[in-house]
């Protein structure tokens, strides 16, 4: 197994990031033979390569994605691009307007439905583009505004590069079937989509166009937390990190994780038997165990 105690780059990036010394060892645990399979597959296909990556709120996707790209860089000299469904978020205009014409709750940003899914499908064939060097624009939605932010503010990232990382809660999620739809889950379905439209249209979503932008993903991670009564402590501890930028108290943030309940609940079950590695997340919020399945690069090394 790669130890972390022999590359500097980890404890400063673990130090920036304000992770426990115990980070050091799962990266080179967990992240390595992560980057790992991600250069095989890169290899194997000969081409970019989109590497999604799945996880409940709270549970860790953009801190794996940030040393997962730096393992590739500093490990293995692969370039890459992180592209977050967050950042794919539609704006509050538009929001409004999809509340106004559809249903109340999707004024809220985060399910099915609240993102630009055509701009995220422009932006990973872009990035995945092979040919000529380029240069491509990556958003950037500001949670303190709620909105997205001037395309002269959005990223840039020069292309072709190796992998891209995409991660997102429901990053690889399937539909729910109609039977499951019809039961409230908590008290917002009930109070507020007692008729399940909301529900209906997320699912919906789901099973058309987010469907189009997941089949560009070549390998699924998924960090599977314990439960989902994880969800609301892991996000809490996220939130008082961010508190001055987001302004959400804890019974609006109560609210506000209500809305994802239904589809975490739903790829807990289902997700772990669909992704090419599963990262198991434990109590204390520590990567715990990694299995792999059906890699599209094969599954002879570790």
């Amino acid at each position: 197994m790669n130890s972390g105690n022999d590359k500097p780059w980890i404890d400063e990036l673990r130090r920036a990031e304000r992770l426990p010394a115990s980070y050091t060892e799962m990266v080179a645990e967990y992240v390595a033979p992560l980057a790992g399979r991600a250069q095989a597959l890169h290899g194997y296909l000969g081409r970019p390569v989109v590497v999604g990556i799945n996880g409940a709120q709270g549970s860790g996707k953009s801190t794996l994605a940030l040393f997962l790209a730096n393992w590739l860089k500093h490990e293995h000299d692969i370039s890459s691009a992180s592209l977050s469904l967050d950042d794919l978020y539609l704006g509050k205009q538009a929001r409004k307007d999809l509340a106004e014409h559809c249903h109340p709750l999707l004024r809220t940003r985060g399910v099915p439905g609240t993102h630009d899914v055509a701009l995220g499908i422009k932006i990973l064939d872009a990035l995945t583009e092979q040919g000529s060097d380029h240069i491509v624009k990556l958003p950037v939605f500001d949670k303190a505004t709620d909105d997205l932010l001037r395309q002269s503010e959005w990223r840039s990232v020069e292309v072709p590069v190796d992998v891209v990382l995409f991660e997102g809660w429901c990053v690889g999620a399937r539909p729910q079937s109609d039977e499951n739809i019809g039961k409230a889950v908590n008290v917002l379905e009930e109070r507020e989509d007692a008729d399940g439209v909301w529900r209906s249209f997320v699912n919906d979503q789901l099973g058309s166009d987010y469907a189009k932008l997941f089949e560009r993903i070549d390998a699924l991670v998924m960090l599977r937390i314990p439960s989902y009564d994880r969800v609301l402590e892991w996000r809490e501890i996220q939130e008082q990190k961010q508190r001055a930028d987001t302004g959400m108290n804890p019974d609006e943030l109560r609210h506000f994780i209500m809305h994802f309940e239904r589809l975490t609940r739903h790829m807990l079950r289902y997700l772990p038997d669909c992704a090419n590695t599963v990262i198991d997340i434990d109590d204390a919020h520590h990567m715990a165990a990694m299995t792999h399945s059906n890699w599209p690069c094969g599954d002879t090394f570790s």
